[in-house]
């Protein structure tokens, strides 16, 4: 099936800022999970770039008001497995006509990445109102962003990729822009730490940036 728009305009809509996480730790998922929901950030993009990050989304899924999904998303067994680990949404670092083909039969949406007018084009012609704009600064940032909202006036964005909370900011204030993704919020080193708090007070830093 086309993109859900209506299921996905509301899990993007929840907050300004998607943490997008990379762990391999799983007894840090529930606690870390715990941290950004309470300061305000209940999406959470687990990327499947370690060995544990399935268990990782499986534990952060059992935590109260945490909507979990899947990141670096790129083939049919990927879309499988993180319906498997109770994710709600998938996202993809690019598009390709397989990804979305394999996107038409799994039951939770998937948020596509792109990077081109080209791209964004050809997500739209296969349904999608809704993509991830990656890797953000690396393209140009919220100028290219702004660019698109004319001539794409129907697809609203979630750009992602070397965005901190200044550039956040700025994104957050185009017309165009649902949310943000960002790994800021989780520092390395108050995971290291298992400084929760401090995660927990830059997640409600950044719960507060559209305010």
């Amino acid at each position: 099936m086309p993109q859900d728009a209506s299921a996905i305009r509301s899990i993007l809509s929840l907050a300004p800022v998607v943490p997008v996480i990379i762990l391999d730790d799983v007894s840090q998922a529930r606690p870390l999970a715990e941290a950004l929901v309470a300061g305000g950030l209940p999406i959470l993009e687990v990327t499947l770039r370690t060995p544990n990050a399935l268990k990782v989304m499986e534990e952060m899924a059992k935590v109260t008001g945490a909507i979990v999904g899947s990141g670096t998303v790129r083939n049919a067994t990927h879309m499988k497995q993180s319906v498997d680990a109770g994710c709600r949404f998938m996202v993809s670092p690019g598009i390709s006509p397989r990804i979305l083909d394999a996107a038409d039969d799994i039951g939770i949406p998937l948020l596509p990445g792109i990077a081109t007018p080209s791209e964004a084009m050809t997500a739209a012609e296969r349904g999608y109102s809704f993509l991830k704009f990656f890797p953000a600064e690396a393209n140009g940032g919220a100028p290219v962003l702004k660019a698109f909202a004319s001539p794409l006036p129907d697809i609203t964005f979630c750009p992602t990729g070397g965005i901190d909370p200044a550039k956040a900011k700025i994104y957050l204030g185009l017309s165009n822009v649902i949310c943000v993704g960002g790994s800021w919020i989780m520092p390395a080193d108050a995971l290291a730490a298992n400084d929760f708090a401090r995660i927990e007070a830059l997640a409600r830093e950044a719960a507060a940036l559209r305010g």
